[in-house]
């Protein structure tokens, strides 16, 4: 391995980072190794030996032993880049970078638009004068809804997390105290206009302020959704390649609208998330600040947006920083579920019963 370059992977149990590192692999690229951490012992990409040449048990980014830790890592395994995909470990690098500077190069925008895009009641605050920003307002954890400027049915969920953390479809006062009383933990919640359209999602990759690579996808079925009352899991089992490059203005735009009033340019790669009103007017939920968990689907159906990642950083001289939005057969469709490899087909190729 004395010619490959070492990438630090954090986060290593989450299905994202095993996404990420999966994509590269299966390109058949040779040029990265590696190396893997994770807070928690459980982690399963801790133990994944064809996956990383050495994983390592880390404190939690909010830890006062967090950086020496990592440091000695990256030391010793002359670590050349971090790919860094938890939210809370991107805002504990966007800090470090602007306050003490990294230990490695990381691709990691500025401390403040990256707070702001994590927390959802800052950004629909900050884009709240947007066509596309659903009508909403937030409350605190046991307040009632008699003063809200939304009529039932509206959509619920916690001001900060993912996953669906505390999203439901809420359709009476009633149903709002129970969601609450069994949610004690999420200390706000942002309530937005009832959004029946198709959920879409578009990843845009930036370097310094400029996009390179664009891609878009439906998510239509999650995985083990029958545990989650409002059926989301933030993990997609079934979805679609679309190729919509209004999707990708609109996300241009609302990540620069953001960035310009910290006067700063987008770094890294952006998922912007939205869902469809009755119109069908795609309207932003979201913005993560990071990969999401089917990226290595996207990879299979021709979008390697992590190995494109790593070669903007790493491989400058044989990148191609020419911009590109990847685009996909008709019906191409992809297939997820726990502990297995995504399936990339076309949807007209389903089976189907036949009298």
């Amino acid at each position: 391995m004395a010619n490959k370059i070492n990438i630090l992977v954090t986060g290593v149990g989450g299905p994202t980072p095993r996404s990420f590192v999966r994509s590269v692999i299966d390109s058949g690229n040779n040029d990265y190794n590696f190396i893997g951490v994770d807070a928690n012992p459980l982690a399963i990409g801790l133990y994944d030996n064809a996956s990383y040449s050495k994983t390592y048990l880390v404190p939690r980014a909010n830890d006062d032993h967090y950086w020496a830790e990592i440091s000695k890592i990256i030391d010793h395994h002359h670590i050349e880049f971090a790919v860094v995909l938890p939210e809370v470990e991107v805002i504990a690098w966007a800090k470090r970078k602007e306050q003490e500077g990294l230990p490695c190069k990381a691709f990691i925008s500025s401390m403040r638009p990256t707070e702001a895009l994590v927390d959802k009641k800052q950004l629909h605050h900050l884009l709240r004068n947007k066509h596309y920003i659903p009508n909403y307002c937030t409350f605190k954890n046991g307040e009632g809804s008699n003063n809200f400027p939304l009529d039932y049915p509206f959509w619920v969920r916690g001001t900060v997390g993912s996953s669906g953390l505390g999203s439901l479809k809420i359709n009476s006062e009633k149903e709002l105290e129970e969601w609450m009383r069994i949610n004690p933990l999420i200390e706000e919640f942002i309530a937005s206009e009832f959004l029946p359209g198709r959920n879409l999602a578009c990843k845009v990759l930036y370097m310094d302020g400029e996009i390179l690579r664009s891609a878009c996808a439906e998510r239509v079925t999650y995985i083990m959704s029958k545990v989650a009352p409002s059926g989301i899991t933030g993990n997609t089992a079934f979805g679609r390649m679309i190729n919509d490059k209004g999707l990708v203005r609109t996300a241009d735009e609302a990540i620069r609208s953001v960035f310009s009033q910290y006067q700063c340019k987008p770094n890294g790669i952006f998922t912007v998330d939205f869902k469809e009103n009755a119109d069908g007017q795609p309207i932003i939920t979201e913005i993560n600040v990071r990969f999401v968990a089917f990226i290595s689907s996207l990879a299979q159906a021709g979008a390697n947006l992590p190995l494109d990642y790593l070669d903007a950083n790493l491989k400058s001289k044989s990148f191609s920083f020419a911009y590109q939005h990847y685009e996909f057969a008709q019906g191409t469709i992809f297939l997820r579920d726990v502990d297995e490899r995504p399936i990339v087909m076309n949807e007209k190729d389903l089976l189907s019963m036949r009298p």
